[in-house]
Parts: structure tokens; C-alpha cells; sequence
């Protein structure tokens, strides 16, 4: 016995698939819906975002500020890393025995580097216990 193949027109198809993009809803549900398999669905669905792929979405008012808050926190990081990479090649690998460098990053037991403070001749380095 064959199984007769079922012919959906492109309309159908469109629709089906905006069902299943505005609303939300599962593929399954909707597929049940409209009485067709959830996998032809499934695929129609498929072609449908390859064909139109979703750009991002613009950064709310929020995502914004604080995305310029990351990038001057990035900045302000940069800085003090360069700045202290120069004074580590101009010492002996130690500061003020408080602790060592090592691959860019600074450490000794109990303490992690917070960053570097300057007032006109006078550098300060932060530290935080724990």
C-alpha cells in the first residue's frame, strides 16, 4: 500500500511557519494545530531562519551605560597592567617584597592585585587580602 504524498502550497507553508515564529509556541503545538507532521514543520521552520537570519537586537538604555562602564573599567585595567610590566622589567622581578611576578599576573599568599593608584610622583599599588 503507498502513502499518498500531501502537497502543501506556499501560503500554507508561510503561515505555518509565522505561527510558529510570532507566536512562540512549540512546533509541536502548532504542528498539531494544523494537522501536520511536527517534523515537516520542523523543517519548514528550519529553511525559513536559514533563509532569514535574526540580527541582533539594538542595546537597551542600560545595556549601554553599562557597556561603556565595561569598556572604561578595560581601559583603566590595560593601563595599569602596561604600567606595571614597564616597572617589572626595570626591577628584579620583586616589589617591595610584597610579592612576585609571574606571567603578567601578581600574586603572594593572602593578597590579589586590585590596581594601581598615581598621584603626581608617587605610584601606589593596591592590593586585597583574601
Amino acid at each position: 500500500m503507498s502513502a499518498e504524498r500531501s502537497r502543501y502550497s506556499p501560503e500554507f507553508k508561510d503561515e505555518a511557519v509565522r505561527l510558529v515564529i510570532d507566536s512562540g509556541r512549540p512546533i509541536a503545538q502548532v504542528a498539531r494545530e494544523l494537522r501536520v507532521h511536527d517534523g515537516t514543520l520542523g523543517n519548514w521552520v528550519a529553511k525559513f531562519r536559514d533563509e532569514h537570519p535574526v540580527s541582533e537586537l539594538p542595546l537597551s538604555l542600560s545595556e549601554r551605560a553599562r557597556l561603556a562602564e565595561l569598556e572604561r573599567e578595560n581601559r583603566q585595567l590595560r593601563l595599569d597592567n602596561e604600567f606595571l610590566g614597564k616597572a617589572a622589567a626595570n626591577s628584579t622581578g620583586r616589589c617591595n617584597g610584597l610579592f612576585e611576578l609571574s606571567g603578567g599576573g601578581y600574586e603572594a599568599e593572602g593578597f590579589s592585585w586590585s590596581g594601581v593608584q598615581f598621584e603626581r610622583d608617587r605610584v601606589e599599588v593596591v592590593l586585597a587580602v583574601g
